[in-house]
């Protein structure tokens, strides 16, 4: 796929599925690979392998509700993770939490930005005027309604392991370092019922 530098701000959804609506993966990590060389982001090697994943959460609206990512890192022993995030601009990771489950406690999350922005959801009380920026998909089931804007180099903080929380791609989309303990997806929880991976 050929695209003008900035041509991931105007994707349309229709772009990354098949014919028969399912999910073309393949074409979404491109559209990233396109924001990663606007923001001059390297794309090293493991980034074009198969660590390097992209997610529309099974519901059809991969420009209003996706992901890529990778795992750097992911130790049980060491109870650490390193994942980056990859946000479209006003693409949305699904309001989850993370649970205690037989191998590691509850997650807890920081964020640093590292190209474009982001906004940060949490618990706690809901920002002025917070349900004008969330998605429609998720506009009535969202719990999380404390809003922080993170620009280049700031870190955001989950404000307690267990609570949920979502995050939302900024006009030039976001490229987030995530620091964490342990990740079990087993603990994963989202709050929209038809979310799947």
């Amino acid at each position: 796929m050929t695209l003008s530098r900035d041509a991931f701000k105007h994707i349309k959804n229709e772009e990354v599925y098949h014919a028969d609506g399912s999910f073309d993966a393949d074409k979404a990590k491109q559209i990233y690979y396109n924001m990663m060389a606007y923001h001059h982001y390297p794309i090293v090697p493991r980034l074009k392998g198969e660590e390097f994943w992209a997610v529309d959460f099974g519901l059809g609206k991969f420009t209003e509700v996706g992901m890529a990512g990778i795992f750097w890192v992911n130790s049980l022993e060491g109870n650490y993770f390193g994942h980056e995030i990859y946000l479209l601009p006003g693409q949305m990771i699904p309001e989850h939490s993370h649970t205690r489950t037989d191998q590691a406690g509850p997650k807890m999350e920081a964020w640093q930005v590292r190209h474009g922005s982001v906004r940060i959801y949490s618990t706690g009380e809901p920002t002025p005027g917070v349900a004008d920026h969330i998605p429609p998909l998720h506009r009535d089931i969202a719990v999380a309604r404390m809003e922080r804007e993170l620009l280049p180099g700031e870190v955001g903080t989950l404000n307690q392991a267990g609570h949920m929380h979502w995050m939302l791609g900024g006009p030039e989309g976001g490229i987030v370092t995530e620091y964490a303990t342990y990740h079990d997806g087993n603990g994963l929880r989202f709050t929209h019922p038809k979310v799947s991976l």
